[in-house]
């Protein structure tokens, strides 16, 4: 099971950069750039542990009526083990202690099935984004 923090400190920060770093840049081919979009400082970051090590990370940006769900990766090593959906369960708790009854995200395509598979439902076309194709995608907690 992974142990999913919110993260508070300088160390949880610089392991969820980590895994982003290597899921994102190293082996999606990000740019530095398109990663390090400026949002980060006005977001909320999420570290999933499996035995103290860092493989999962998220942010989550609270908006006015929903919560915005971004940069949801685990370290290729650790997936089909659930932990993508441990810690969206986790991040969907925090929008709604936070009185948001949506949540939103933009998901790549080959992601698309396995959001659907947790009640989000496809509200837009495909679009790139970071040379990438994704479709937005939002799901109701009312």
């Amino acid at each position: 099971m992974l142990d999913i923090k919110v993260v508070e400190t300088e160390q949880e920060k610089k392991d969820a950069y980590s895994v982003r770093r290597d899921v994102f840049i190293e082996e999606q081919g990000v740019t530095e750039e398109e990663e390090h979009d400026g949002l980060d400082e006005v977001a909320v970051h999420f570290v999933g542990y499996e035995e103290g090590k860092p493989v999962a990370a998220s942010r989550l940006r609270l908006m006015d009526s929903y919560g915005k769900l971004e940069r949801i990766c685990v370290m290729k090593d650790h997936r089909g083990r659930s932990f993508g959906k441990e810690i969206i369960l986790e991040m969907e708790e925090y929008v709604a202690k936070q009185g948001r009854d949506t949540s939103k995200l933009n998901a790549q395509t080959r992601a698309e099935g396995f959001y659907q598979s947790l009640g989000y439902h496809t509200t837009s076309g495909e679009f790139m984004d970071a040379n990438i194709p994704h479709v937005a995608m939002e799901k109701s907690f009312k």
